[in-house]
Order: structure tokens, then C-alpha cells, then sequence
């Protein structure tokens, strides 16, 4: 197995601007996680109370965003980035931010971090979600729809669910057991929302608003964000800077599918010890120094869509 080779941060931004970067905010986690929490709550309770269609679609559609976000803050506590106290960093992630989206951190910790170790390398745990690209505009177009009617998440969660029930079998085995703990600790969460969502006085109709964002704009919005981290970068290279994108984000981008700069991915991947809301930073010290050029860079979620997308023959012809 061949580990990635890692950049040199001394080398690019100096020890002391290096150390401020890699600096953990005791605040700036937990409120980022508390942003996510509230503008769920608002968003899902004023659809309720509102009860119209174009209230629950803007709902439905930024909610996604935002359990986009969870997913996001749960990877930073996967690299003890929400906060300095280790206890508190590792209850945050698992329980705020990782259980009510189906996930546990010290799982995901192991698996992320063998994915960083061999980025786009064949021990990859990661490569068959940017593999199979560039892929046909219909192929891209069914992966959608699928996302977007709630067929994704029925698929993955049935998974789940059955593998939890091999669990609680005889002879059951020690992974299918820890997956029917994931799922038990879902459901729990699921029960805790929902219970809250009849505190509000308007029933299960917020509940009812989280849990269809949930099966369908955050399904799209996790494929796309996966899409544009690494599809069509360079797999096998030796060059830490040419694994991962960094794709630049408008205001909208940044609401749906790349929330807590998650679109600063490259600088991530280079430098995995800098919390998400000091990788703007990174990134413009790394223009500033002219490494910009050495780096995968996209004007936007439109263009890396573009690139990951084959031309039809028609279009071709043109």
C-alpha cells in the first residue's frame, strides 16, 4: 500500500501562521453546530405554521443544507476539530451531530481516516464514489431522480435496517450488531424529533418536514457534494495537491450543497489538522503563495457538473 505523500506546512505558510490556522476554536465549533440546529428548527416550524406549498418547498430545500451541515460538523469531530476537550468534541459529534443523521463518529473516524491516508489510491475506501466518472447525462439524470424521490435513502436505510436484524439474531456477528446500535441510536433520535416536533403545538408536521429533506434534497446534496470533491481528479498521483477540489461557492451553493465551507476541500485534504472555518484562509495563503496552479480548482458546482458529465455525440458535433 502506498501512502499519500503529505505536503510540507512549515514549508508553505511558516510554523506560527501554520499553528494560528491549526488553532481550535473553543466556540466557533459549537456554534456552527447550533447555526445548523437552529435554522432547522426555524425553517421546519415556520412551514408547519405556515402550512403552504412554497413554504414547505423553500423548507425542504434548505433543510437539506443543513443536514448537509450536520454530516459536515460530525467530520470535523472526526478530526477533533469542534472543539479542544476531546470528551466534548467527541459527545458533540457523535450525539448532536452524527446520530440524528444515522452515523457514528468513531466509526466514521476509522474509515475517514484510512480514506485520507490513501486518497485515490486503490486502498481508497472512498474511490468507488468518484470511480465511476465521468458518467452519461442519463446516468447522472436517473441518480437524480432516485435521490430526489426518495429511492436512496428507502435503499440505503432498508440496508441498514436489515443488516441490524442479522444482529439481534443467534450467532449474529459483531458488525451486524454494531450496525443495529447505529440504527437503534437513529430511531431514538428520530422518536427525541419528533416528540419535540409535538411540543411545538403544530403535531408531526415539522417532524414531517425534516424527515422529507432528510430522504430527498440531502440525498442530492450529499451525492453532488461527493461528486465535486474528488470525480475527475488525479487517482494514483503522487502529488498531494492534485487529489481533491476545491470548488468556489455562491450564496446559494453555500445554503444547499456546500455548507460550513465543505467546498474547500483540497486545502483539507493537504492540511487535515485546520478547522473548517479557517480553510478560507488556508486557501488564500496558498494563492498568495502560487500554489494555486498546482491545485484542482472550480468556478462552481455548475462547472464540476459539467466535468463529470460526458458529452452527448451531439453535442460533441457542435
Amino acid at each position: 500500500m502506498a501512502l499519500v505523500k503529505a505536503a510540507n506546512p512549515a514549508q508553505i505558510f511558516g510554523r506560527d501562521s501554520f499553528r494560528e490556522l491549526t488553532a481550535v476554536s473553543r466556540w466557533k465549533g459549537l456554534a456552527l453546530v447550533a447555526h445548523a440546529w437552529g435554522v432547522i428548527i426555524a425553517l421546519a416550524w415556520g412551514a408547519a405554521y405556515l402550512g403552504t406549498w412554497w413554504a414547505w418547498m423553500i423548507a425542504v430545500l434548505l433543510i437539506g443544507g443543513r443536514q448537509l451541515g450536520l454530516a459536515i460538523l460530525m467530520h470535523e469531530g472526526a478530526h477533533g476539530l469542534l472543539h479542544p476537550n476531546r470528551a466534548i468534541n467527541n459527545w458533540v459529534g457523535q450525539w448532536v451531530t452524527g446520530v440524528p443523521m444515522g452515523t457514528d463518529l468513531h466509526a466514521y473516524r476509522t474509515y475517514h481516516l484510512t480514506h485520507h491516508r490513501y486518497t485515490q489510491q486503490p486502498e481508497d475506501p472512498d474511490l468507488s464514489l468518484s470511480a465511476p466518472f465521468p458518467t452519461t447525462r442519463a446516468s447522472m439524470l436517473r441518480k437524480v431522480f432516485r435521490d430526489l424521490t426518495g429511492q436512496t435513502f428507502l435503499k440505503q436505510r432498508s440496508a441498514q435496517v436489515m443488516m441490524a436484524l442479522k444482529g439481534f439474531g443467534p450467532g449474529a456477528k459483531e458488525q451486524n450488531l454494531f450496525v443495529g446500535k447505529v440504527v437503534l441510536r437513529f430511531l431514538g433520535a428520530q422518536v427525541v424529533l419528533l416528540a419535540l416536533s409535538f411540543a411545538t403545538g403544530l403535531g408531526v408536521t415539522p417532524y414531517l418536514v425534516w424527515l422529507i429533506a432528510l430522504a430527498t434534497t440531502f440525498q442530492l446534496y450529499l451525492r453532488i457534494r461527493n461528486i465535486a470533491e474528488h470525480a475527475c481528479t488525479a487517482t494514483g498521483s503522487e502529488d498531494p495537491f492534485t487529489h481533491a477540489r476545491t470548488t468556489h461557492a455562491n450564496w446559494l451553493e453555500r445554503a444547499t450543497v456546500a455548507p460550513y465551507w465543505v467546498n474547500f476541500h483540497s486545502e483539507h485534504h493537504l492540511f487535515m489538522g485546520v478547522p473548517c472555518y479557517n480553510l478560507p484562509r488556508a486557501h488564500r495563503m496558498l494563492v498568495e503563495g502560487g500554489h494555486a496552479g498546482r491545485m484542482t480548482i472550480a468556478p462552481g458546482y455548475i462547472e464540476v457538473m459539467r466535468q463529470v458529465i460526458i458529452p452527448s455525440p451531439a453535442a460533441q458535433a457542435h
